[in-house]
């Protein structure tokens, strides 16, 4: 049962990945990364399967081996955390605009950080 569970949730990461590699504000690796952890637990052959992949796999081996994010994707996520500071500061304003902020100081500090 537990590994149908496990299966379950990794093919909704992978879906909800699916939908961020078309929308431009959702992300798509760290879903896949959810769904490579589940499919360890649930279906080995779902998790190859990710790792194999040409597009989304070397990400997801890095991470795995080396915990490292490449510098395009640390810049892309920067970026589109500063947009979406821009972005709450113009429409809701202060003190709203503290909330990205302070998710963009923390969060961001810490991609930044990791290996390349």
């Amino acid at each position: 049962m537990r590994r149908h569970i496990w299966t379950g949730a990794g093919f909704l990461f992978v879906g909800i990945g699916a939908v961020g590699a078309v929308l431009p504000l959702l992300p798509t690796v760290p879903f896949l990364l959810l769904a490579l952890f589940c499919f360890a637990r649930g279906n080995p052959v779902w998790e190859q399967r990710l790792l194999a992949h040409p597009h989304y796999g070397p990400m997801l081996r890095d991470w795995r081996t080396r915990r490292a994010i490449p510098r395009k994707a640390k810049v892309g996520a920067l970026v589109t955390m500063a947009i979406s500071v821009v972005v709450t500061g113009l429409l809701a304003g202060w003190p709203w605009v503290l909330i990205p902020l302070a998710v963009m100081a923390i969060s961001g500090t810490w991609i930044w950080t990791r290996a390349e």
